[in-house]
């Protein structure tokens, strides 16, 4: 089982379209969920403090809808690069290990909680660059779906 649980709601059509996409073609390898939680309103003003409840309040809601049992891949800026055959292969060791939920986490567009850290069993940094939580999201699922391409030896568009 996949999971993602992500900050904030998808607005924009084309992106519910493009995550509805990848979901329909990652279940013809595995069952997979996304839940969205609500992502605290900030402004562009906020301290560094007022940031930092912020980021609390949102990890908060995060951790409480992540189980006991699964391992958290977590994007983050600070984490670890992987490429997608390295991906794929992570992935495909999860469960020689006694890991069967993986579950992929976006934080909000101030970032993630210290908490959250601290449950992640993988920081993961999709890239130098800096999208939006909410692009994020398509990337995140369309390299699941490849990491499932590249284990099982399939084509795959480049």
């Amino acid at each position: 089982m996949i999971r993602i649980v992500a900050c904030g709601t998808l607005k924009e059509k084309w992106m519910k379209e493009a995550c509805q996409d990848y979901t329909k073609r990652i279940q013809n390898y595995e069952a997979i969920e996304v839940v969205e939680v609500e992502d605290e309103k900030a402004s562009e003003k906020n301290s560094d403090a007022q940031n930092e409840m912020v980021k609390e309040k949102e990890g908060q809601r995060i951790l409480k809808r992540i189980k006991e049992d699964e391992y958290v891949i977590l994007l983050d800026l600070a984490g670890k690069p992987m490429d997608s055959i390295h991906l794929a292969q992570h992935l495909e060791q999860l469960p020689v290990y006694g890991h069967s939920r993986v579950t992929f986490v976006i934080g909000g567009s101030l970032g993630v909680s210290k908490a959250l850290i601290a449950r992640a069993n993988l920081r993961w940094k999709l890239s130098d660059n800096t999208f939006p939580h909410q692009l994020c999201r398509i990337f995140v699922l369309e390299q699941i779906y490849r990491s499932f391409k590249i284990r099982r030896n399939e084509p795959y568009h480049k």
